[in-house]
């Protein structure tokens, strides 16, 4: 019953749209306001105004707050660079230079390089998806697709990045070197990347050819090459938009802007990102109802039960943070909640430290890519102007890098021998 909610939301956003086929019928908020309504509901093992502290205090959490602040940033640059032509700039820019098919490939390369560089999905998404949105539309592409590439290509550096808090929280609670799970990451991210590449290469898709040469203001592509570029050198994600966020405002004044414009830009950038803090806050609130009910230990006690053998204890691992995180919502919080269970399975079938790091990353980023509540999906569709369910159907890299998982499982390769484990 503590998980009911959770069933509850995905029944009424995820299978209800399926059934009618138009994810727009049913508005994310609403079947979190639903699902909230029924964990309020059938929690009755503590007074009313309880359980509604517990879901205050979960929405109220530090991680969830700076996520929103992020959020209000990003709005503010998104808004008043595409008001004054810093996106269309860069985009015009790029298209001068490449043909409509290697867009795709290039733009989801360069997700995975900033990815790795900054080791934030998040931080990527904000820095590319307003060009995904631009070079879409340049060229007569489906938006969602686009958003759905920068997704996946911003997953395969969050997953491989030395300082991504996922690297850093699976490699302490499993007790092994980042190096050693970089190298066992690498092993299946890179085959997955690469089938991706491939994919997005030789693909029969849709697009329009856009004009050999397009109009364009390089003066105007600062602010948005300034933002990749700190983003790229690892400068925390709020000082790289205020940057760019500073810059872009100084080039709009120049360009003829009035002070009272601009701040009208902002103010719409920031309202534009209401139901994204709107949705971001309900469902931290109502997982928090779920895990103070007890729902996350008695969902790591069913499925720790009844293990057999390497290959199924490789499973369990992925199994278990993967359906946390699917109730988290969040893959570092999911990796600290499972780590100890899971360093238990790994060390009772002789599972490397390096194995379970790797499978707990790559499983939990899987996860985290797919589900239309996760902050990046949020994020991305808020600055895009599409539904979060949109970019799902468009997910190449992580159902390819789920395949390679699950090959990589049954094959039981590559072979790691176990080793000391490192002081956590």
């Amino acid at each position: 019953m503590s998980l009911s909610p959770l069933i509850v939301f995905l029944g009424l956003y995820v299978v209800i749209s399926l059934i009618v086929g138009d994810f727009y019928k049913i508005p994310i908020s609403v079947a979190l306001l639903a699902a909230t309504v029924w964990a309020l509901w059938i929690f009755r093992d503590r007074p009313f105004p309880e359980r509604v502290e517990t879901f205050a205090r979960a929405a109220g959490d530090t991680n969830v707050l700076y996520m929103v602040w992020i959020f209000i940033l990003a709005g503010s640059f998104a808004a008043v660079a595409d008001k004054t032509g810093a996106v269309e700039a860069t985009v015009a820019i790029t298209i001068n230079q490449l043909p409509s098919t290697f867009v795709m490939p290039g733009l989801f390369m360069a997700a995975c390089f900033i990815s790795m560089a900054i080791g934030t999905s998040v931080g990527t998404v904000v820095a590319l998806t307003p060009l995904a949105v631009n070079f879409a539309n340049s060229i007569g592409a489906d938006v969602a697709f686009f958003v759905a590439i920068v997704l996946g290509g911003s997953f395969f550096g969050d997953n491989l990045s030395f300082i991504s808090d996922t690297t850093i929280a699976a490699t302490r609670t499993q007790g092994c070197k980042m190096n050693e799970k970089f190298k066992a990451n690498l092993f299946l991210a890179l085959p997955a990347a690469l089938i991706t590449f491939a994919i997005y290469i030789f693909g029969d898709f849709p697009i329009a050819d856009h004009p050999h040469t397009m109009p364009s203001n390089p003066w105007l592509v600062l602010p948005y090459m300034t933002v990749i570029g700190l983003a790229v050198a690892g400068v925390n994600v709020s000082i790289t938009l205020i940057s760019g966020l500073i810059l872009a405002i100084v080039l709009a004044l120049i360009s003829g802007y009035g002070i009272f414009e601009i701040l009208g830009f902002m103010g719409a950038g920031i309202e534009g990102m209401g139901n994204l803090t709107i949705i971001t806050l309900m469902a931290a609130g109502m997982l928090g109802l779920i895990k103070g009910a007890g729902g996350i230990e008695a969902l790591l006690s069913w499925l720790s039960k009844g293990i057999k053998g390497k290959r199924g204890a490789q499973a369990a691992i992925g199994a278990l943070v993967g359906i946390v995180n699917l109730c988290t919502a969040n893959n570092t919080v999911a990796i600290l909640t499972v780590g100890s269970i899971s360093k238990r399975i790994s060390e009772r079938f002789n599972i490397s430290a390096r194995r379970s790091a790797s499978l707990l990353d790559t499983s939990s980023c899987i996860v985290q890519c797919l589900i239309p509540y996760g902050a990046q999906t949020l994020l991305a569709t808020s600055l895009a102007g599409i539904p979060p369910s949109a970019p799902w159907p468009y997910l190449f890299y992580p159902w390819i890098l789920a395949g390679v998982v699950g090959i990589s499982i049954v094959s039981r390769r590559p072979v790691y021998k176990q080793k000391k484990s490192i002081a956590i």
